[in-house]
């Protein structure tokens, strides 16, 4: 079992690779990854050995919480309250460091200044305090570690100096003014990262508090969470509707935009589904309730950008083990600035100018812009995606399609509507008889083309004895003691070529080798079609046509798109080999399809993309899926794909000269402890600052 749950409590990067490494060891899990920038866990555990208590309980003794499903109502408080938490910190901090400098240029008394440094230190920096307790407790240290060693080395010597008359200036303007930076930073983070979520958020709002549900003859307003699937619903215009189902009477536009992306408002009347969250524009409804709670389309929806949001990037790895030995790395420099600078420095203040080239270094090291780099831009990026009706299924996905250089769809139901008709009949209506008896129980889209014709010409259907389907060929049977057989032209004929030419496709009713007569099929091609794959040509990705068409059929279709590679003629089963096959020319490869049998091609691709309109085997198999239906989103994903890898790599390429940089900076004493605390506060924002410029971006 996977479930991602939400953490309270993390300061940061460091703490999430703390609370990873305790859950991991957690008897029961099978593995475990944090993400600080969305404070949240995803576990694969078993339950039969462990469940979310235990794993709360592991993790509690370090100061985090696990907050389970019971507890999702307080989570958006929480994180209200620890914004608020974090802003009045920062004023209560940010009046003493004021004083504290102010005091230290006109020389005030030092025991006021004592004073207000210990309400600094252990009033507005207890947090650091509290959770370094905690790590040390469990053998772990993590960024509250450094500035609770950094301040209370300041704090320490300046009381020292103050209380017991030794010779020396004190410096709490130092540790009162880096314990007001940090936290004004923690607030501004606290708030930046509260932005990067915004999607999901807008998704949770989206689904109404409560319904009306007719029961009997009576109309009820009831919360959400009491609907049972077959309730009628009435919905009137200007309401959203509030689960998924179908429509019973009535008829309307409804906004699907802010589930699908789709502006267009969509017609519904009898029959028709309607989307939980979507919005009644016009008309009133009365539906049945067919999903409800987790079942729904927007809590899917929400389920998987929660799941891609806390999934982690290959390029995560590196930075993982990194931010591991981060913090005692750092220790060890500290102690060794203060070792060089107590041993080479000057005799007179080489003590001094040591404890706070060392203070600098611990305060100015900055495990969380690592921390951040990654999945801020990852939360930003699958958020937006799913504004405009695209889902992606996790970080490793969004990774593969920056690199994409060739798009492979399947025809029919991905580049055609999935609706095809009949449009000739040679052989009249027993042709049309015997061809629809041979296809009755097919859902195929070529047999429900000729039961459709069937149905429409008022057609009896004949007993079917022996059935057998040929895999990609067609289907054959008895019927009246004859052998039919329905499928692809065995001989080609002026007449079957013309139609093939015109993009149709044909089938031909036989018997004993005789050709009885020909049904030809065509399938409307998306409006959306032909500009998608200019879009994507016109970003340097090559095309080509997948379909179980003759080759005629498929040159004209590829001719109609503009696309100039198709492979015809192939059997569900082989469509992997097309993959496989362009995947061996060295093509990084995205498959577009929407069938069962479209699949193994999709997992066999370097990225499988999906129609939310296929099938829940195809859309699994998938690692992005298209909620809106609109094949224009592809090169909108693969575009957003590269734009979210740029923000990635420009937020790790700071992240990591920011430390390799400034740490030998402050170890050499050019940086004071208190610049180094402001330096340590901007690193974090402007990762977090530069995910969320993502937003800005022109798709």
């Amino acid at each position: 079992m996977t479930k991602t749950f939400p953490i309270a409590g993390m300061h940061c990067a460091s703490c999430a690779v703390n609370i990873q490494r305790v859950l991991r060891k957690t008897p029961g899990v099978v593995a475990a990854t944090v993400n600080y920038a969305t404070e949240k866990a995803n576990v694969e555990y078993d339950p039969a050995q462990t469940d979310e208590m235990k794993m709360g309980e592991a993790i509690k003794p370090l100061g985090y919480e696990l907050v389970t499903e019971q507890q999702m109502d307080v989570v958006t408080e929480k994180k209200n309250n620890e914004v608020n938490r974090w802003k009045w910190k920062f004023i209560v901090g940010g009046v003493i460091s004021v004083i504290s400098i102010w005091g230290s240029f006109t020389g005030m008394n030092w025991g006021i200044l004592l004073v207000l440094a210990t309400i600094s230190q252990f009033g507005v920096g207890w947090d650091f305090y509290k959770t370094t307790w905690a790590s040390l407790q469990n053998r772990m240290a993590n960024m509250d570690t450094l500035i609770a060693i950094g301040t209370s080395v300041a704090y320490g010597y300046s009381a020292a100096i103050t209380l017991f008359g030794i010779k020396g200036e004190p410096y709490f303007d130092t540790s009162v003014t880096i314990i007001a930076l940090i936290v004004l930073g923690k607030w501004l983070e606290a708030r930046a990262r509260g932005k990067t979520s915004e999607a999901i958020k807008r998704l949770m709002g989206l689904q109404p508090k409560t319904a009306k549900v007719i029961r009997g003859d009576r109309e009820f307003e009831i919360r959400i969470d009491e609907i049972v699937v077959g309730d009628k619903i009435r919905v009137r215009p200007g309401e959203k509707v509030p689960v998924d189902g179908v429509v019973e009477s009535g008829e309307t536009s409804i906004d699907e935009s802010m589930v699908t992306g789709e502006s267009i408002p969509v017609y519904r009347h009898d029959g028709d589904a309607v989307i939980g969250g979507t919005l009644n524009t016009s008309g009133t409804i009365i539906f049945v309730a067919k999903k409800v709670g987790s079942e729904t389309m927007l809590a899917q929806i929400i389920k998987l950008v929660e799941e891609a949001q806390a999934s982690r990037a290959p390029i995560q790895k590196l930075v993982d083990v990194i931010s591991g030995y981060f913090v005692p790395v750092v220790l060890m420099i500290s102690v060794a600035t203060f070792a060089g600078w107590y041993v080479f420095g000057p005799s007179t203040s080489s003590g001094l100018l040591g404890m706070l080239a060392g203070i600098a270094v611990l305060i100015i090291a900055c495990p969380c812009a690592l921390g951040l780099a990654t999945p801020t831009a990852l939360v930003v990026g699958t958020g937006l995606a799913a504004q405009h009706g695209i889902l992606i299924k996790d970080a490793q996905n969004l990774e593969v399609a920056y690199k994409i250089n060739h798009v492979i769809f399947d025809k029919t139901g991905t580049l055609t509507e999935g609706k095809p008709v009949v449009t000739d009949i040679k052989g009249g209506d027993e042709v049309l008889k015997l061809a629809a008896s041979l296809e009755a129980g097919s859902e195929h889209p070529l047999a429900r083309a000729i039961l459709d014709a069937a149905e429409k010409a008022a057609l009896k259907l004949e007993r079917v004895e022996k059935f057998e389907g040929l895999a990609g060929e067609g289907v054959k049977g008895i019927i009246n003691k004859k052998e039919y057989r329905l499928g692809k032209p065995l001989a080609e004929t002026d007449e079957v070529k013309k139609m093939e030419s015109e993009g149709k496709t044909v089938v031909v009713l036989g018997t004993k080798g005789k050709v009885l007569g020909v049904i030809a099929i065509a399938d409307t091609v998306r409006e959306t079609a032909k500009e998608a794959v200019a879009q994507l040509q016109k970003q340097k990705i090559e095309v080509s046509l997948l379909t179980g068409d003759n080759p005629r059929t498929a040159a004209a279709i590829a001719k109609q798109l503009g696309i100039k590679r198709y492979f015809a003629q192939v059997k569900p089963a082989d469509k992997e080999k097309a993959v496989r096959q362009l995947q061996g020319e060295g093509k990084i490869v995205a498959m577009v399809g929407d069938g069962v049998n479209d699949a193994p091609a999709l997992s066999a691709a370097d990225v499988g993309i999906a129609m939310a309109t296929g099938t829940d085997v195809a859309m699994e198999a998938a690692g992005i899926t298209l909620v809106n239906r609109d094949l224009k989103s592809i090169p909108l994903a693969l575009k957003l794909s590269r734009s979210t890898l740029r923000t990635i790599k420009t937020n790790l390429f700071w992240a990591f000269a920011y430390n390799v940089v400034l740490i030998p900076v402050a170890a050499l004493g050019i940086l004071s402890p208190i610049l180094a605390s402001a330096a340590m506060a901007t690193s974090s924002l402007s990762v977090v600052g530069n995910s969320l410029l993502l937003k800005k971006v022109k798709l």
